[in-house]
């Protein structure tokens, strides 16, 4: 892998040498005299290193530290030959990663170089680690929506934007209709064939800012904030059709397909998050006890 440097020096000489072994060491590399002219270069070069002296007209060299680690993630190295004035606890302060005194050998150079590339690669592999584990402990593994944990985390983040803006707020909860006899009929893993279905069949139905959440079981919930029940009644209806039109292979041959039931409901002022779901349940449940594959709406508690 080809790694990419920036040397910001105004010193022709030591800026021309460096340039030069570390192009013989297969970096590419840009040059810039002073501050202003590295930002400028940084707008189209992505550097994996920025090399700056400290001593430079205009900004110097721990301005443009700060400067870049504002704008950028780019590693920053500080090259300096006044020890008494300036100190390796002022650079990283500035956020450097690293100090280097002129005269300086060009062989301590590179291995300063890749030990600063060598953290970086580690400090972005943890945060990959760290992404991957933030999502596993709020995504449901067999549907890869969120699960449940993450839905009663939300919804009270949803409701409390609710009372600070005064947005509308819906909910959908559905249940897959006679689940148990699919299951006691065709297996469970095909059971979970259908689970795995119904979660790639709703997140397309969604619009950005909705959040689909496997409930438990064979249930899931939708939050739609910014939407009132009228329309969340319509995203429901249109992921009710889509789950109807879908159909499934338990057996070489035979084909199936399964139905859902809805319950909808909208938030009302002064409610909390228990009874918002209650009223959202008995609402599926009346879907299930007039006839199933349906959507039923409650706008409050009867």
């Amino acid at each position: 892998m080809t790694y990419s440097v920036l040397i910001v020096d105004d010193d022709t000489a030591i800026k021309e040498s460096v340039k030069k072994y570390l192009k013989i060491q297969n970096y590419e590399v840009k040059t810039a005299l002073n501050a202003y002219e590295a930002l400028e270069i940084l707008n189209s070069f992505k550097a994996d290193v920025v090399l700056t002296d400290i001593m430079m007209q205009g900004m110097d060299g721990l301005e443009l530290t700060r400067k870049i680690k504002e704008l950028y993630n780019i590693d920053v190295m500080v090259m300096t030959g006044y020890s008494a004035k300036y100190s390796y606890e002022k650079a990283v302060q500035a956020g450097a990663s690293d100090f280097i005194f002129k005269p300086f050998r060009f062989e301590e150079l590179n291995l300063r170089i890749h030990r600063v590339l060598r953290e970086a690669s580690f400090k972005k592999e943890r945060a990959d680690l760290l992404k991957r584990l933030r999502k596993l402990a709020i995504t449901d593994a067999l549907t890869g929506l969120y699960n449940s944990r993450h839905f009663f985390s939300q919804i009270k983040i949803e409701i409390d934007r609710y009372k600070r803006y005064s947005r509308a707020l819906s909910l959908l909860i559905l249940d897959i209709d006679f689940f148990k006899v699919y299951n006691d009929t065709w297996g469970h893993l095909d059971g979970d064939k259908v689970l795995m279905g119904l979660g790639k069949t709703i997140k397309p139905c969604m619009r950005s800012m909705d959040t689909a959440y496997r409930y438990g079981g064979e249930e899931f919930v939708i939050l739609l904030p910014e939407t009132g029940l009228q329309k969340a009644c319509v995203v429901g209806a249109r992921i009710k059709d889509n789950i109807a039109a879908q159909m499934f292979e338990p057996e070489p041959g035979i084909k199936t397909s399964i139905t859902v039931s809805l319950g909808a409901t909208e938030l009302v002022e002064g409610e909390n998050s228990k009874s918002f779901i209650r009223r959202a349940d008995k609402a599926l449940y009346k879907s299930k006890d007039t006839g199933r594959n349906k959507l039923t709406y409650l706008v409050s508690e009867p």
